[in-house]
């Protein structure tokens, strides 16, 4: 054996090149055989046994958990479009992937995704690309943007997660769910974008829709979807205009009603006895002045437990069709002549206001600063230079004298400093929506930041109004309790005529993407006696100031419990 070695080892010093081509064939050989193993076989999900197609269940999210090997391999190729996630066929196509000739024909790529597509047993089923129009949508349900990690599954998710029907994927980052397609087909070949968060697969292409449909979509989100109570109301004078769609139903319930509106693609259902009524709120019936609930007290017909409203008072519910008669947004026509400020101490509501005045006005909102953040969820006025003069208002935290006076006028948006501190303290430790950990509350950044923010607040709010340019002043705590006037008081100083429709329109879709869950609210009071202190000082300097300008001083609920 040893001889054999010795032989070999003066053979290939006489044949270096020998030596190499042996080695490499080695070492592909055995990527070829490690390939092999990682593709072939059921892939194992953490925590759960039963498979996507077992039982009549939630979605199914486990694939979600898998190695990468597998999420490569399962990847649709170009010619065909996965379905997400939780659409897995029960066919081993994976497997069949790995034989020789499968990847040199784009036909039998194609063939293959529109197979996979029609299987009845899938979730979720691509049925074409649509055309879509930004003035009159083709799903008119809700509609979202991520412009950085949108995916075919989330998409799919939250339109199933909510008893959509539909979900469709546009321009690469948006998504819209509705019950029904409203627009005509289009050709394949213009649905031609890729996915921001997953390249592999399409999402729509420009005003052109990727539409899936939700095949088992959650039946009792769709049937019992979560209504939201506005209240109870007076019939309206003329109902038969203001609320144009009805129908008797004998055996009525707050489902079968809100269900009948849903299906209609109206955003109110309201309850009048044995009638259903569906509709918009408009000037004839705007759901501002509401009534004792008493007075709608009266019996279901079809469901005991339940107030159906009589013929007189209605009980009125918000569907989950979204109310698109303020989602249109783009950027001003013609360069502004004056640059209006969006100014507020950091905490004190920005984004929220800026998503309040985009839908009142339908033009984007600027920045002095970018936030990647924001733009990726549809402020499209983030990527502007503030000087551009594209935007209807910019956003702003600045506070000194020179920055102050760049604007010709401003709304200065002031909230409690208590909740502002709170607010911004979240942001900067947990995200735009997110929340700061227990321990950056428990440890000294609160401190620290107290003692380096709350000054801050005062001085914020003293520096506009000692420096700016005809200042309009909202407090947040006034445009959340009154939005429909505090929003028509912003939107005058912009100079846009108001619609009181598309006023009506924003106080429906009026939370957004930016609000924070209340299910992670401290439950304690994070500031000192010290603390409280120091920060009543400030409020009293505040509204001392604005006093003297002959302005409203701050709210009530700004001085400590």
């Amino acid at each position: 054996m040893a001889k054999l070695l010795v032989k070999l080892q003066r053979y290939f010093r006489r044949k270096p090149v020998r030596f190499f081509t042996l080695l490499a064939l080695y070492l592909a050989a055995g990527s070829l055989v490690f390939l092999h193993s990682g593709f072939s076989g059921e892939p194992t999900v953490p925590g759960s046994q039963r498979g996507p197609g077992e039982g009549p269940g939630l979605p199914y999210l486990g694939v979600m958990q898998l190695s990468r090997g597998f999420k490569a391999a399962v990847a649709m190729p170009e010619g065909g479009r996965r379905h997400g996630p939780w659409f897995k066929s029960t066919s081993k196509e994976p497997v069949e992937r790995g034989k020789a000739g499968d990847y040199g024909s784009t036909r039998s790529r194609v063939l293959r995704g529109r197979s996979g597509r029609e299987k009845e047993e899938d979730r979720a089923r691509y049925i074409g690309c649509y055309v879509d129009n930004t003035r009159r949508r083709t799903l008119r349900g809700v509609s979202f943007f991520d412009y950085k990690k949108m995916t075919v599954f989330r998409c799919q998710d939250n339109c199933a997660e909510r008893g959509y029907l539909y979900a469709g994927l546009e321009f690469g980052a948006e998504c819209y769910c509705g019950h029904k397609i409203q627009a005509s087909n289009a050709s394949e070949s213009e649905c031609n974008m890729e996915c921001k968060g997953e390249r592999s697969n399409t999402c729509g292409g420009v005003n052109r829709l990727s539409i899936y449909r939700l095949e088992l979509a959650q039946e009792s989100a769709r049937r019992y979807g979560s209504a939201v109570f506005r209240g109870c109301f007076r019939r309206p004078d003329n109902i038969s205009i203001a609320l144009p769609v009805s129908q008797v139903m004998l055996n009525m319930s707050v489902d079968k009603c809100v269900d009948f509106c849903t299906e209609k693609e109206y955003p109110l259902s309201a309850l009048a006895g044995t009638t259903c009524h569906c509709g918009f709120p408009t000037t004839l019936f705007t759901l501002h002045e509401r009534e004792d609930e008493q007075l709608c007290a009266q019996k279901c017909a079809g469901e005991e437990f339940e107030s159906c409203g009589t013929t007189e008072y209605l009980l009125v519910y918000q569907t989950q069709v979204q109310d698109n008669r303020c989602m249109d947004r783009r950027f001003l026509p013609t360069r502004a002549k004056q640059l209006v400020a969006l100014a507020s101490f950091p905490g004190a509501g920005n984004t929220w206001a800026r998503h309040l005045i985009e839908l009142a006005t339908g033009f984007y909102t600027g920045s002095y600063y970018f936030d990647g953040s924001l733009y990726n969820k549809g402020f499209k006025g983030e990527r502007d230079h503030w000087r551009s003069g594209r935007t209807i208002c910019i956003k702003t935290h600045e506070s000194g004298q020179k920055e102050i006076e760049s604007f010709d006028s401003a709304i200065l948006l002031i909230r409690n400093p208590y909740k502002a501190l709170m607010a911004e303290f979240n942001r900067k430790y947990g995200g735009h929506i997110g929340f700061a950990a227990h321990a950056h509350w428990n440890g000294k950044e609160w401190p620290e930041f107290v003692a380096n923010y709350a000054p801050w607040w005062a001085t914020h709010t003293l520096d506009w109004l000692r420096y700016g340019k005809k200042v309009l002043v909202v407090h947040f705590e006034d445009l959340k309790r009154d939005l429909f006037v505090q929003l028509q008081r912003m939107v005058g100083l912009l100079g846009i005529a108001a619609c009181e429709d598309r006023l009506l329109c924003v106080e429906g879709q009026k939370d957004g993407n930016f609000k924070r869950s209340g299910l992670r609210k401290l439950e304690y009071d994070p500031y000192t006696p010290e603390m409280r202190k120091m920060i009543s000082g400030y409020i009293k300097t505040v509204d001392t100031a604005l006093k003297l300008r002959n302005l409203s001083g701050v709210p009530d609920d700004y001085y400590p419990r």
